[in-house]
């Protein structure tokens, strides 16, 4: 594959962040670094760069998908008032394959587990709605 300055913008963009950002978020802020980029170019590169194993795609089913740098195992939290995707740092729950494989006749070869709740802000949010 060819190397590409954009698609390497947008490999370290996502290296740096946490908040898991969508392809949106992506595009505008390697736009600073290559204002002539196209949003379908930043897509087409996102989809290479998951294909390749380099980033993490999340499909959340809760609005658009968002993008992780970091591909080393690891569970997020999905909070279900703003949508925000967050990273769980928790041991490794691998065990369920060997449940799930019990009740399979196949093969269980993986898992993605999503954990939905609220973050935070929105609780408390919610807390001062509720107390005025």
């Amino acid at each position: 594959m060819k190397y590409s300055r954009q698609r390497e913008c947008i490999r370290k963009f996502l290296a740096d962040r946490h908040e898991h950002p969508t392809a949106e978020t992506v595009y505008m802020n390697v736009k600073k670094d290559f204002p002539n980029i196209s949003l379908g170019t930043v897509y087409r590169n996102l989809s290479l760069l998951a294909e390749l194993g380099e980033i993490a795609k999340i499909s959340t089913g809760i609005g658009p998908d968002r993008f992780d740098g970091n591909t080393a195992p690891h569970y997020h939290v999905i909070c279900n008032s703003c949508g925000k995707v967050m990273d769980l740092k928790m041991g490794n729950i691998d065990h369920i394959n060997i449940i799930a494989g019990n009740e399979f006749e196949g093969r269980i070869e993986g898992h993605i587990a999503y954990f939905l709740g609220k973050c935070r802000e929105c609780l408390e949010h919610e807390k001062k709605k509720i107390n005025s």
